[in-house]
């Protein structure tokens, strides 16, 4: 008899700049979490699995729930432009450790552009640090004004390069139009209440997506790609959820 499809887990994307700190604010994200869901990461790096093995050796996870995908090409290709590779790995990943609540899928370091395609992930979070600067936020981007969060990290560094955190995150929500669908957490790992901020979030996003309420965002046209199962997908409407299946 054929075997049952592995359990869809909640697919959440991470992208931002280089040195904005997803990497770490997944290994916080699995520490806070990992006890009560089951958690597994994708990590994207052009030529390297570096970031896979900084998540691996923080003792957050099981290392053997962290692939890598090295994209050989600019980070927002494999998460945009074609997402197969990062799929192939996700679904991969969700049949060897069914059932998996939550995957993690963290771009390389990009720009102000990176944005995932919804064919990929099913929320996306951006990530921005203040050591970049406190106008950063103001300077908009895909990014900074569509992601399901945004992350404003570092705040502890704020007082050591001079920026002013309630007017980064003012700056911030109004270049996200102050809908209360897209928040901002300003984000330290030695604030409590942050980091309970961000969890909190997340939770509220999975039980959404559980109960079947929740509905990807799409932040631009929808990438082609392929499954596992051999199908490949192209999206020819941008905004009606049409959805055709071809063989691959």
């Amino acid at each position: 008899m054929p075997h049952p499809a592995p359990t869809r887990s909640l697919r959440l994307g991470v992208a931002g700049p280089v040195g904005t700190g997803k990497s770490s604010l997944i290994a916080l994200l699995c520490r806070e979490l990992s006890t009560s869901l089951r958690i597994g990461v994708i990590t994207n790096d052009i030529y390297t699995d570096e970031d896979a093995r900084f998540l691996r050796s923080a003792g957050v996870i099981d290392p053997e729930r962290v692939r890598a995908v090295e994209t050989g090409a600019c980070p927002h290709t494999a998460i945009r432009d074609d997402v197969t590779a990062n799929l192939l790995a996700v679904e991969d990943l969700e049949a060897d450790f069914d059932p998996l609540d939550l995957v993690l899928v963290e771009s390389g370091g990009d720009n102000l552009t990176a944005t995932f395609s919804p064919a990929l992930v099913d929320a996306q979070v951006f990530v921005l640090d203040v050591a970049g600067g406190g106008d950063v936020a103001r300077k908009g981007g895909p990014g900074i004004a569509r992601a399901d969060l945004l992350v404003l990290n570092k705040t502890d560094l704020a007082p050591h390069v001079g920026v002013d955190v309630p007017r980064m995150l003012s700056d911030a929500l109004a270049a996200r139009g102050h809908r209360d669908d897209r928040p901002v957490v300003a984000l330290s790992r030695t604030d409590r209440a942050s980091i309970e901020q961000l969890t909190a979030w997340l939770r509220g996003v999975l039980a959404e997506f559980r109960a079947g309420r929740h509905e990807p965002r799409d932040p631009g046209p929808m990438a082609p790609h392929s499954h596992a199962d051999g199908t490949a997908h192209t999206h020819p409407h941008e905004h009606d959820g049409a959805h055709e299946h071809l063989p691959a």
